[in-house]
């Protein structure tokens, strides 16, 4: 919908890039090396994050305390408060993969201290079917012949919800919806509109690869919401819901969450919050058969497409922007490229570019049928799709959306 200004296409918001930690990062000292610390720390140290997710999966605060550094009072009361924080969020899985350790001086007495870079893995029960991955930045000190965590790099990427506050969950249908800072009715709201995302979008991509529920965090404000994407949260101001999680059929692909922008999304009326959730579970579902080589018109068109199907909406309702552009005189003469959907870029131009996926994947539903679009989706939309799906060439394909866009704001439908 048209109050919004931009949506993320899955995968394509986080990447998962891990960078040397410099000891600016933890304190001074010295900084991780390129031989990743002797094999005594490492293993150590490999330990010392292996019973600190035991205690996690097993809910035992005490051993989860326990492995933090007595005399870091400031961490311990952080961690304490984020171990109270997870109490009700359903976890399959909590481990951590050791990646790097470096040295840092020496502390007093036996002690040592060792900077750590890690990720997290997890999974949250009967929603993921593969791990979350998140990058994690800590400290570790030996002292009395004892390894502890001593501290955490805050200013790293993107958070979790649960370093943000209490989690509350609410259980859906075909949904489960995190909340932070929001009362009980308004994310008993948002699952309902999830749970009737979920059966739209199956009819839509009629596909038995996708598990049909969604996950959906709502974050206790737009600043929030950037610290979970681990991006300036400016970038999202009007943006009512992005989806983040990678694209590829690479089979255990990791799981998808919908965030929420609980101003922008606040703002809208029900239809247009339905027509948002319904668009981004588009993404979830589509989100294995899409690709760094799936041209954006084509992911983000369907999932609009998806999203519009069944609710009588006229092409001068969805696509205000692009009508007034054809009516203008200016009809657009290529498809929409990947960089008109840059959601920091013109506003008018990525409205258009929205509006031109989506008449694009209408007009491919409504003259080859659903069954065609869903099978150019799913192979990626290259020009081989173009010819063995659709039987046209590109510049016929193309030749053909420019007379439906014209077609389209001059009353035709």
């Amino acid at each position: 919908m048209r109050g919004v200004n931009g949506r993320m296409r899955c995968g394509r918001l986080l990447a998962a890039l891990l960078v040397l930690l410099a000891c600016a990062g933890c304190g001074a000292g010295g900084s991780l090396g390129s031989g990743g610390g002797t094999g005594g720390e490492r293993t150590a140290v490999r330990s010392l994050l292996d019973g600190w997710a035991a205690a996690v999966r097993d809910r035992d605060r005490h051993r989860y305390l326990a492995a933090v550094d007595p005399r870091a009072t400031g961490y311990r009361t952080e961690q304490a408060r984020v171990f109270a924080n997870l109490a009700h969020v359903p976890l399959s899985s909590w481990d951590y993969r050791l990646l790097r350790t470096g040295g840092f001086a020496p502390l007093p007495g036996d002690g040592h201290r060792v900077a750590v870079e890690a990720e997290l893995r997890y999974r949250l029960a009967g929603y993921d079917t593969a791990p979350v991955a998140a990058a994690v930045r800590l400290t570790a000190v030996r002292r009395d012949g004892h390894w502890y965590l001593a501290g955490q790099d805050a200013g790293q990427g993107a958070r979790q919800l649960w370093d943000q506050g209490p989690v509350t969950v609410v259980r859906g249908d075909h949904s489960l919806v995190l909340g932070v800072g929001q009362d009980d009715t308004r994310l008993r709201a948002l699952a309902g509109m999830a749970d009737r995302a979920v059966p739209r979008v199956a009819d839509a991509w009629k596909a038995r690869d996708w598990p049909g529920r969604v996950v959906v965090e709502l974050p206790a404000s737009l600043e929030r919401m950037g610290q979970l994407l681990g991006a300036p949260a400016a970038n999202y101001r009007g943006i009512a819901a992005v989806t983040s999680g990678e694209v590829g059929n690479s089979g255990a692909a990791p799981a998808d969450r919908i965030v929420v922008n609980p101003e922008a999304y606040g703002s809208l009326s029900d239809f247009g919050r339905q027509i948002v959730l319904t668009h981004e579970t588009a993404h979830v579902a589509t989100r294995e058969r899409t690709s760094a080589a799936t041209p954006l018109w084509l992911s983000e068109g369907f999932a609009d497409w998806a999203a519009y199907r069944g609710t009588g909406r006229t092409a001068a309702e969805v696509a205000p922007e692009l009508g007034r552009s054809v009516r203008s005189g200016a009809v657009p003469q290529q498809l929409p490229a990947d960089g008109d959907f840059r959601f920091t870029g013109d506003s008018g131009t990525l409205a258009r570019a929205y509006e031109g996926g989506w008449l694009a994947c209408r007009m491919i539903a409504e003259r080859w049928g659903e069954a065609a679009l869903v099978a150019f989706y799913r192979a990626r939309g290259s020009a081989a799709a173009v010819r063995s799906v659709l039987g046209v060439s590109e510049d016929e394909f193309t030749a053909r959306w420019r007379g439906y866009v014209r077609a389209a704001f001059r009353g035709a439908f």
